[in-house]
């Protein structure tokens, strides 16, 4: 899969200033946040890659950057809770066949634009589209005024159709961002798996902690998140998994203000990597939470902790 980003009306390389040589190209092309990366975004997704294949056309997901509710005047309060950082989502999306993602750099300019101008000089001016495939709740373009019925009525003057994907249910449940969010609030992380379509993803680089850990036997990487929108689910123990030179690991997971040992009360996360006993500090690392162990406790001794540890390690080993 191949990156760029849209930034102020130029194209370059994802992570690079450095303009890149871009064409236009007859593609299939859909739009969206796509935060989460959930099984609703995928089919959507599914269904542009297999109607690009189907055509012979180039597949685009066009998503933004920073999210837009973090630009929109009024649109959030406090912390957004993202699924998915842009790096995550980027890992995510190159496992569903996508040729090209296309991030735009979400600015209060860029959110000025209408739906018009941004079909015809973005969608078709620059991207090439001939198929344009959205979500049946999807809006875009200043004040959301764009929509499938607007894609249409271009779709006839510039050359290009249209597909609305019907909305998807799991049960009674319909797919969606904010459900997740909730689930993920709640310590529910099987389920919000289950509607992800993979396991929720814990990025970040590992930075010196107060070594309290190993002093105990449970040396811990502590993370150092990408981005404070990033949604930490229910403070607690987790079961979870990473890669290490290809290697995985099961591991133990804390998310929350270690009440035992500091009384900061600031969030953070850490995690006891089973079977591992290499130096980590400066990699960035990403973990998939697998399972809610318990919630966050205050123990009336490191000694109470260290016990406690032990059985969640246990608990761990039963599924590795």
């Amino acid at each position: 899969m191949h990156i760029v980003e849209y930034d102020n009306n130029h194209v370059c390389n994802y992570g690079s200033p450095t303009p890149v040589d871009f064409f236009v190209t007859a593609s299939a092309v859909t739009v969206g946040s796509y935060d989460g990366v959930h099984k609703g975004h995928r089919i959507i997704i599914a269904r542009m890659v297999a109607i690009a294949k189907s055509r012979n056309l180039r597949s685009v997901v066009v998503t933004f950057e920073p999210h837009p509710r973090m630009v929109l005047k009024g649109a959030v309060s406090g912390p957004l809770g993202l699924l998915t950082t842009l790096d995550e989502k980027i890992s995510l999306l190159a496992g569903e066949g996508v040729d090209l993602l296309f991030v735009i750099r979400f600015t209060p300019d860029f959110a000025s634009r209408s739906s018009d101008d941004f079909i015809r000089n973005v969608l078709v001016g620059l991207l090439g589209a001939k198929s344009i495939i959205i979500g049946y709740d999807h809006a875009f373009g200043r004040d959301r005024s764009g929509s499938g019925k607007t894609l249409e009525t271009l779709g006839c003057e510039l050359g290009f159709d249209v597909e609305v994907v019907d909305e998807v249910m799991i049960g009674q449940e319909h797919f969606s961002s904010t459900r997740i969010r909730i689930l993920l609030e709640n310590g529910q992380i099987e389920e919000a798996n289950e509607f992800l379509g993979s396991p929720y993803i814990v990025s970040g680089t590992v930075v010196d902690g107060d070594k309290r850990g190993r002093d105990i036997g449970f040396p811990t990487v502590n993370l150092r998140l990408p981005d404070p929108n990033k949604l930490l689910p229910l403070s607690g123990v987790y079961q979870a998994k990473t890669l290490l030179n290809g290697i995985p690991f099961m591991a133990l997971m804390n998310i929350g203000v270690r009440p035992t040992v500091s009384l900061e009360g600031i969030k953070t996360v850490e995690a006891h990597i089973l079977g591992y006993s290499g130096t980590l500090y400066g990699n960035f690392i990403s973990f998939t939470l697998l399972k809610f162990i318990r919630g966050e406790q205050k123990f009336s001794s490191i000694e109470e902790l260290k016990n406690q540890l032990e059985k969640d390690k246990k608990t761990v080993e039963l599924y590795c």
